[in-house]
């Protein structure tokens, strides 16, 4: 527990990192009590953060997609989600969102940099992590997730990383 409760920490540090305006969420991925990735969630490297793009340019976008934005949007929201000013609730208009989760972030971090893998524990600075993120981290051979205590993202996480073997330890975010 002594370990897991100072890599999480870790992640909560790495989440201060993170530009994205809905959440700030960080991921440190260890192996053999070794940090070897930390990733945290926002706009892919070279590319405009959300709050750095025209509200014209989500109007447009959530429009190809068949959206929302059929109404007058106030300008003056510069620093506020665009899924959140369109009115989507958390986990929806996720076409207006650029931003990489940290779970990915920390695994293609590894990558990019020749580590492997397989067999590390990841600690995330949130609940348990998305289905997207859970396929990932399942197909990258992360052998347990530690994370907070807290609602899942959605139903299906849980169960796909209980089929593929994967341990689930989860933090009361006031032992942090």
């Amino acid at each position: 527990m002594k370990w897991d409760l100072y890599f999480l920490r870790l992640a909560r540090e790495v989440s201060k990192n993170s530009k994205c305006l809905s959440r700030k969420i960080g991921a440190v991925l260890v192996k053999d009590k070794s940090i070897i990735s930390t990733g945290y969630n926002g706009a892919p490297r070279g590319t405009k953060h959300c709050n750095e793009r025209t509200i014209d340019f989500y109007k447009n976008l959530d429009y190809q997609f068949g959206g929302k934005a059929c109404y007058e949007v106030n300008e003056s929201l510069v620093n506020v989600c665009p899924r959140r000013i369109f009115g989507y609730k958390s986990g929806e208009g996720l076409h207006l969102c650029q931003a990489g989760h940290a779970e990915r972030n920390a695994l293609i971090q590894a990558g990019r940099n020749g580590i492997s893998t397989l067999d590390t524990k990841l600690y995330c600075y949130c609940p348990l992590p998305c289905k997207d993120c859970c396929i990932e981290i399942i197909n990258a051979g992360v052998k347990e997730v530690v994370c907070l205590k807290g609602e899942d993202y959605d139903g299906y996480s849980r169960v796909l990383l209980k089929e593929a073997n994967i341990l689930i330890t989860e933090i009361d975010s006031g032992l942090l």
